[in-house]
């Protein structure tokens, strides 16, 4: 029986040199025909943390839009997944209309740049929300990652979709050594609403030297640790830089607890923090949705 032809399906590894080790994306191609409810079937099915659609942009500005969605929900906006989808699009013979990529997605319009090598990095979209955490959930997170409050150097918003919440801890091992509670990763006074943990602190100058980068990196989305995470770097960039706690260019390391190999470059230039990495082709075939 001859199965239907399907859509062109692409697997994308995201933030790392070595195969198989950032973060891996899906992205369905010339998706415009599929329902809200087949993206999130085929994004259920997937069990990857982001699953990508491509489909045609409705700004004159963009190169193409693209829908993301975890197994559970849609996002409007995740870092790996952009850049991911990024490169599967420009893999499939897509020509941007300028010098560099213009991605349509719920947060509006995010550029993406393309470096001599053919590098991607992405402009970090403007936080929706920042400062301070209010004192009670300043406590209920050092409760979650199994820490006290003076264990913690400074929290603060640092969301720009996810809802994310930026954790400074004293060093690099104190990230790695962070255990969770996941019965805790949820704000019970928010109807319970998942926390978005990001952990980070700084490589000793030995480390730095040894491996090159500046600052060890955790992603907590709920009960799951995301092996690299491009919009929780993106956030922790701009408030890091911001208060000049990190050089304006700098590398990140992420998912070295879970055996992966993230790399994340992130620089400022004029004030707009970019967000970089390896992007890489694993699978490639179609996939059908009938």
């Amino acid at each position: 029986m001859n199965e239907p032809q399907g859509l062109p399906f692409t697997q994308v590894d995201v933030f790392s040199t070595e195969p198989f080790g950032g973060n891996p994306v899906a992205v369905v191609h010339d998706a415009d025909a599929l329902s809200d409810a087949e993206m999130q079937r085929i994004a259920n099915w997937t069990n990857l943390s982001e699953t990508t659609f491509l489909l045609a942009p409705t700004s004159p500005e963009a190169d193409y839009r693209v829908r993301i969605f975890t197994p559970e929900a849609e996002l409007p906006f995740a870092g790996h997944p952009t850049l991911g989808t990024a490169h599967a699009w420009l893999a499939a013979g897509g020509v941007p209309r300028g010098d560099d990529v213009v991605q349509e997605c719920t947060v509006g319009l995010v550029t993406v740049r393309r470096d001599a090598e053919g590098a991607l990095s992405f402009a970090a979209p403007p936080l929706l929300r920042s400062g301070p955490v209010d004192l009670g959930t300043r406590d209920h997170v050092a409760r979650a990652v199994c820490l006290t409050p003076d264990d913690l150097l400074d929290v603060q918003w640092v969301d720009n979709g996810p809802g994310w919440i930026g954790v400074r801890l004293r060093d690099a091992a104190a990230v790695l050594d962070v255990e969770v509670d996941l019965d805790l990763m949820t704000l019970p006074w928010a109807g319970h609403r998942e926390l978005n943990i990001g952990l980070v602190g700084e490589h000793t100058p030995a480390d730095v030297a040894e491996h090159g980068c500046t600052i060890e990196v955790r992603g907590i989305f709920g009960r799951i640790e995301d092996p690299v995470t491009g919009s929780l770097n993106a956030s922790l960039g701009q408030w890091l830089i911001r208060e000049g706690l990190v050089p304006t260019s700098y590398v990140a390391r992420q998912g070295t607890v879970l055996g992966r190999t993230g790399r994340v470059q992130v620089s400022s230039v004029e004030g707009q923090v970019w967000v970089g990495g390896s992007t890489r082709t694993r699978i490639s075939g179609r996939v059908v949705a009938s």
